[in-house]
């Protein structure tokens, strides 16, 4: 369906907006927040990240408007593009949420659900490295992953809501911990809707 040789604009910038997305998943992840001052650099590094991605869907709209052949639905292209985005979006709001809440800390259950989504993102790029190649059917195997790191991330959730709610006595700090950990599940079922997108696609062109 696909010529093989010729990268195509719309899956390269698809491929922009996965990578954009990827970097900023790592460095909330890597990112080590001691103090409150910490909270405000990586906010601002997240908000920058969060524009630039902005910007990625923007160029992306202007050349789907702009054209009158797309090498799969444009509808698909740019569901694939705003869901990308809503994972950056949703890691932005998150870190934005640490440094209004004044929070320092970082748990093990915050720390397991940012593993899975930082694993997540990357089996993201992936997908978006096979798009590039047309490759469609090789994306099956990255959004299956995707949907599994998904399933870990609601067991952390479960786990994490259940032992927050036996063990924490002051009720603010719960409401904190109980928000970050509700949002990071948020995440990862962004992360999951684009594995939904992507076996879309693969149906539709495969």
């Amino acid at each position: 369906m696909f010529s093989p040789k010729k990268q195509d604009p719309f899956f390269s910038a698809l491929h922009k907006i996965a990578e954009n997305m990827r970097q900023a998943v790592h460095y909330a992840n890597d990112f080590r927040i001691e103090t409150v001052s910490d909270l405000k650099e990586i906010s601002v590094r997240m908000k920058q990240y969060e524009t630039a991605g902005d910007k990625l869907i923007h160029e992306l709209i202007v050349m789907l408007n702009k054209s009158f052949m797309t090498p799969i639905e444009r509808e698909d292209i740019l569901a694939l593009a705003i869901r990308m985005d809503d994972i950056l979006d949703g890691t932005e709001g998150t870190i934005a949420h640490f440094e209004m809440f004044s929070l320092v800390e970082i748990d093990e259950s915050m720390r397991n659900f940012l593993s899975y989504i930082v694993k997540s993102a990357d089996e993201i790029v992936k997908a978006m490295d096979l798009l590039n190649k047309k490759d469609l059917v090789g994306m099956r195997q990255h959004a299956i992953l995707i949907k599994d790191y998904e399933r870990e991330c609601d067991e952390v959730l479960r786990s994490s809501i259940k032992q927050l709610f036996l063990n924490e006595k002051d009720p603010i700090r719960l409401i904190k911990f109980k928000d970050i950990y509700e949002q990071l599940e948020e995440i990862a079922d962004y992360c999951q809707t684009v594995a939904n997108t992507i076996e879309t696609i693969i149906m539709r062109n495969a």
